[in-house]
């Protein structure tokens, strides 16, 4: 196979060591190697670096191993053209295996062309994602720490998640503060309540009517302390975001236009793709890379398999969780969409085919600048009229009537 780079390098990155694979040579005769062992702290990663500026490579390659390929990919950035591969589409053959002979390989993959970029967004981007993806994090552990406290208040005969629709309101955090404190009669506690909850006060009273010793006021104590630090790291975490987020407030403004799409699913959307859609090769190559589409495995003309592969996970629950959304949308295409889906092929797989749907118009968006336009409810029904017709002209025999149909005059 004919070589294409003359100068180019393989890394076999670690934790604690990089291994270098200098390939140099006219692409039409046989190249030399050298290869060297640096360790991955900043002053070796910059000497490896002057190595390479001194042996006039100009690409690099190295698999995304973990996080380790991320500080030596930022010490390089902006001297090479840096190519991270998916390690298991460049795995070596099987044999012997060795550091060097990794650092060669994947040298000499590069050399010919053969590694395939996997999308690494430019530094503001890969900040913006730090970010939301911590935030996601810190919303999780929240909904833990809520359950914990619930499920502690139902082994101390506790039944408030069973009256007050949220036991985390303003009322229901006084009457978690007075359980703690231990002083204050079921009776007093429910007269903390507040708004339409006072017009539950003798269900409050009962609720609140438990066992509730020392153990657990320790534990309660405990948990709603940690509730209140994770929603003021999350309030910080957002007054960051909304920092980071302006020079997007034109994204932000377009994205938000999509039915489910709040500010959150559409920082998260910026942040795990970008803005810059020419990165990818067309609306289908970003509904693969995203793993949103059905999967494609045929064997002797039998179709085996349509499972969708697992993508990138935090921009799936973003999209998928604006589907859930979309399909609460009164008069909204992607709701109609979702309910015909739905009811052939399941709550999951709608929402999934949903999600498709909206990315495919998010890519149009940011491409183009545009706005969101709706199909509107009736769209579907416009695609095949007479299908659709014979099909609510058959229900309606079936339920005993007689149907004759007759086109509106223009």
């Amino acid at each position: 196979m004919e070589a294409i780079v003359d100068r180019c390098c393989g890394l076999d990155v670690h934790q604690k060591s990089v291994v270098a694979c200098l390939i140099t040579g006219a692409a039409d005769s046989k190249p030399r190697t050298e290869v060297r062992r640096y360790g991955t702290t900043t002053r070796e990663l910059e000497a490896m670096r002057e190595w390479l500026v001194a042996g006039g490579c100009t690409q690099v390659a190295m698999e995304s191993t973990g996080v380790y390929w991320k500080p030596v990919y930022a010490v390089l950035e902006g001297h090479f053209e840096l190519v991270v591969g998916n390690a298991h589409r460049i795995k070596n053959v099987p044999g012997r295996k060795t550091d060097v002979k990794d650092s060669e390989w994947i040298g000499d993959l590069q050399r010919h062309g053969l590694i395939a970029k996997s999308f690494v967004p430019p530094a503001p981007i890969r900040e913006l994602r730090d970010l939301t993806r911590y935030r996601r994090k810190l919303s999780e552990a929240g909904a833990t720490e809520r359950n914990r406290l619930l499920k502690l208040l139902e082994t101390a005969n506790i039944k408030l998640s069973g009256v007050a629709s949220d036991v985390f309101g303003v009322s229901g955090r006084h009457m978690l503060q007075a359980l703690i404190a231990g002083e204050a009669s079921p009776a007093e506690m429910a007269q903390l309540a507040r708004g339409r909850l006072r017009r539950k006060l003798s269900e409050l009273e009962l609720a609140l009517e438990g066992c509730v010793k020392d153990h657990h006021r320790f534990l309660l104590a405990m948990q709603l302390h940690r509730i209140e630090a994770i929603e003021a790291d999350l309030n910080a975490l957002d007054a960051r975001l909304g920092e980071v987020l302006t020079p997007y407030d034109t994204h932000m403004a377009l994205l938000m236009q999509i039915p489910g799409v709040d500010w959150v699913i559409a920082a998260t959307i910026i942040a795990e793709i970008g803005v810059d859609m020419s990165l990818f090769i067309s609306a289908a190559h970003l509904v693969s890379w995203a793993g949103i589409c059905p999967g494609n495995h045929e064997s002797a003309g039998k179709r085996l398999s349509g499972k969708t592969r697992k993508g990138n996970v935090h921009l799936k629950t973003a999209l998928v969780t604006a589907a859930i959304g979309a399909a609460k949308k009164r008069g909204s295409y992607l709701k109609n969409k979702y309910h015909r889906l739905s009811a052939r092929r399941g709550k999951m797989r709608a929402a999934v085919a949903v999600a498709h749907k909206i990315l495919i118009a998010i890519y149009r968006m940011l491409s183009t600048a545009t706005d969101y336009k709706d199909l509107g409810p009736t769209y579907l029904d416009t695609l095949h009229q007479h299908r659709t017709a014979a099909n609510l002209v058959r229900r309606l025999r079936d339920m005993g009537y007689e149907v004759t149909l007759q086109a509106q005059a223009a």
